[in-house]
Formats: C-alpha cells, sequence, structure tokens
C-alpha cells in the first residue's frame, strides 16, 4: 500500500510541475536570442559541411532498381 500511495503522490506532483515547467519552457523560448544562438553554432555547421559529403543522388535511382528487381 506504501507503494501504491508514493506513486499516487509522484503522480500528483507531476501534475503540478507540468504546466509551471510548460510556462517556463515557453518563456524560455520567447526569450531565446536566435540570432546569436545561430553565430555560436556556425563554427560547427561549417565544420559539419566540410566533413559531410553530400549525396550523389536523392536514393531514387536506388528505389527504382529495387522495385525493377522484385517486379516479376
Amino acid at each position: 500500500m506504501e507503494d501504491r500511495e508514493q506513486e499516487r503522490q509522484w503522480v500528483q506532483a507531476w501534475q503540478r510541475a507540468g504546466p509551471l515547467l510548460a510556462k517556463l519552457r515557453r518563456e524560455e523560448i520567447r526569450q531565446a536570442d536566435t540570432a546569436a544562438a545561430i553565430l555560436q553554432l556556425e563554427d560547427a555547421f561549417q565544420a559539419a559541411l566540410r566533413q559531410h559529403q553530400l549525396p550523389q543522388t536523392s536514393g531514387l535511382v536506388e528505389q527504382q532498381k529495387w522495385f525493377a528487381r522484385l517486379k516479376p
């Protein structure tokens, strides 16, 4: 019975905390400086571009090859 009571209290605590956390999240998003965040991530983005090779195709040609093999 003690476990059941702890579970009930845990659920109630999250029911109270949920709306408060959602409000905090919305406020943090509202106050975020998107331009500053983009500038902070620019080096990482440029590094990813240098290290990642773009695919030569969209994969559609490969998909069509698989479909052709499955065709009776």
